[in-house]
């Protein structure tokens, strides 16, 4: 088995991966991902107990108990960038030997699970409520620096997609990954479900004008307008695909929850954010807590 470099693979001098300052044992096989890091707190003080909390940079890892099942919480900041940093070091946690730098030959499926907020696309999906994300539709470039494959659906529906918006002609190629269909059927009471578009930015790319004109005006109409069989876009953020994508070629299971803060078609923001957060973090955990 291939050695991999001091240079490529981060070991701190404690023996934990460079980026999360996390050692294998310190890692739960189910990992709730945040982007705020203060969000962090606010998921484990619903846990029974906690083993172990760590910080270095924006990325703060609890990781603890709920019952008998261990979670870890690991914040990711915002952005694909930050979730290749985020997937690529969770998966080297469990699927790479330290001690060696070698592939382990036994590998581990993580839930990678990621509870966040998001706009809706869509009249009927209102502030404060729920959706989980049956695909990742990313408008950033992050996956094109990998080898994804798509089944025949995804690439139908990527084909739609991109027929519908025209937006390679105006940014780089959208990709598409599906979420794990293992976590996904345990969040149909109560979550909208649909596709998840995740961009590159917050202002700009997602539509919005301050001060600056945009090079896609109708961007939101166009993504409201989207359909393809059953499926629609329901809201947009800035990791799910990342998640999606890179979770699907590493073997694990992933799925985004997002709970409404802003409604983009009826230009809405929830009143209460922060108790919508909550309300997401509390619903979603005791159904996480549940899952074999």
């Amino acid at each position: 088995m291939q050695r991999i470099a001091e240079s490529e693979l981060i070991i701190n001098s404690r023996g934990a991966i460079y980026h999360l300052d996390l050692r294998p044992e310190e890692l739960a096989t189910t990992v709730i991902t945040v982007g705020d890091p203060d969000r962090v707190q606010e998921v484990s003080k619903h846990f029974d107990r906690i083993e172990y909390k760590g910080r270095h940079r924006e990325f703060i890892t609890h990781t603890g108990y709920i019952g008998h099942k261990r979670i870890s919480c690991v914040s990711s900041g915002i952005g694909p960038d930050n979730i290749d940093i985020v997937l690529n070091e969770l998966d080297a946690l469990v699927n790479i030997d330290f001690e060696t730098r070698t592939i382990k030959p036994q590998l581990t499926s993580l839930h990678i699970l990621r509870l966040g907020t998001s706009g809706s696309l869509q009249a009927d999906i209102p502030v404060d409520h729920f959706v989980a994300g049956t695909h990742g539709l990313g408008l950033d470039n992050l996956l094109h620096f990998y080898r994804p494959e798509n089944n025949e659906e995804e690439k139908q529906l990527l084909h739609a997609f991109v027929t519908h918006t025209q937006l390679h002609n105006h940014a780089s190629q959208p990709y598409l990954a599906q979420s794990s269909a293992h976590l996904l059927k345990h969040f149909a009471q109560g979550y909208h479900q649909g596709i998840t578009v995740t961009c590159p930015g917050f202002y700009g790319p997602q539509g919005r004008v301050l001060r600056m004109g945009l090079a896609l005006p109708g961007v939101i109409d166009r993504l409201t307008d989207f359909r393809f069989g059953n499926h629609r876009i329901s809201n947009f953020e800035m990791e799910t695909s990342a998640i999606y994508g890179l979770g699907k070629m590493m073997g694990h299971h992933c799925l985004s929850l997002n709970v409404i803060v802003a409604n983009r078609v009826r230009k809405e923001f929830s009143k209460d954010s922060a108790a919508a957060v909550e309300n997401l973090i509390k619903t979603s955990l005791g159904i996480i807590a549940k899952i074999p």
